[in-house]
């Protein structure tokens, strides 16, 4: 069996550091480097409004945050910003951008970005689009809600042409551009690789699988039934499910709302995921340690961990 790859969640550990040091988790990157963490991950939110918590905050401030149980003034830096300071400090480890809000952005500016810091990092950027949850977010930023799957698509489709062609013209419904010259293009050809994710494997989402996907990130483990209909979707188009790697984690069981997790409890659930073909696992420190002092040997204990499970 091969061993699983770690993902390192760096965003949401705010018992860990301050939001204000935002160098820690630049600092914790590289710990995870030079431990041998196969990827980092940070999420975004631009802003937030009061629905934010609407189904109830959570009551572990170590637990994920969801769609629907955030404090409104939970801090969610630049991602991108923050894998470009990752990216300029590091030299194996890939860069997760996770949930980027492509609808809240122009298509032309949000390559020109992904452009870029992939051509930093030197390929090992991973981006995994979203059309996100949160209505008061596309309010804010005047970008009508109930358009944002159709948003997320055209942004595909450009940036796809973006990356490759020069000059690169595009004719949508929502976005249009001609005799675009967008330099530097990419590290890799055809850009960065796409991971896409959600809480229901829908028909929108198994097309985009189908057509850009590298990576399936599912939030929360999806059903057989929908594993099968994506198996038979990328068969159709003549792609393999081994094509996609499969991204899973490890839920932490909180004994009380003030303490982290158990972590060998929680790495338990590791082998039947592994059976089930996920390749890679996302670990978040904050579930399981308290000290940011004891990152480096966090991240030593999960390496050799999930060395066990390969063998």
């Amino acid at each position: 069996m091969v061993t699983p790859k770690i993902l390192l969640i760096l965003s949401e550990n705010w018992t860990l550091t301050s939001p204000r040091h935002l160098r820690a988790l630049v600092e914790w990157a590289v710990i995870a480097e030079e431990s041998g963490i196969d990827g980092v991950m940070l999420s975004e939110h631009i802003a937030l409004g009061p629905s934010a918590g609407a189904l109830g905050r959570m009551a572990n401030p170590r637990m994920y945050a969801l769609p629907g149980n955030q404090d409104p003034a939970t801090p969610w830096p630049n991602s991108l910003l923050l894998l470009s300071a990752i990216a300029a400090r590091t030299s194996k480890i890939r860069l997760f951008a996770g949930a980027i809000i492509a609808p809240l952005r122009h298509p032309v500016d949000l390559a020109k970005q992904l452009a870029t810091l992939d051509l930093l990092a030197e390929g090992r950027l991973i981006v995994q689009p979203t059309v996100s949850w949160h209505k008061d977010e596309y309010d804010a930023l005047g970008v009508p809600f109930e358009q944002r799957g159709h948003l997320l698509d055209e942004h595909l489709a450009a940036w796809q042409t973006l990356w490759r062609d020069t000059p690169a013209s595009f004719e949508g419904r929502y976005y249009r551009f001609q005799d675009v010259y967008l330099e530097p293009k990419p590290y890799r050809p055809g850009g960065p690789a796409l991971w896409f994710g959600g809480q229901a494997l829908h028909d929108a989402l198994i097309r985009r699988l189908v057509r850009y996907g590298q990576g399936f990130h599912p939030l929360g483990p999806p059903k057989p039934e929908e594993l099968e209909r994506l198996a038979a979707a990328m068969q159709a188009a003549g792609r393999d499910m081994r094509e996609l790697e499969l991204i899973g984690g490890i839920r932490a069981s909180f004994p009380d709302d003030d303490s982290p997790a158990n972590l060998a409890e929680a790495l338990e659930s590791i082998p039947p995921q592994l059976a089930q073909g996920y390749t890679t696992i996302c670990v978040k420190p904050n579930q399981f340690i308290d000290d940011a002092g004891e990152m480096r040997a966090f991240c030593e204990r999960l390496v050799q961990a999930f060395a066990r499970f390969g063998g």
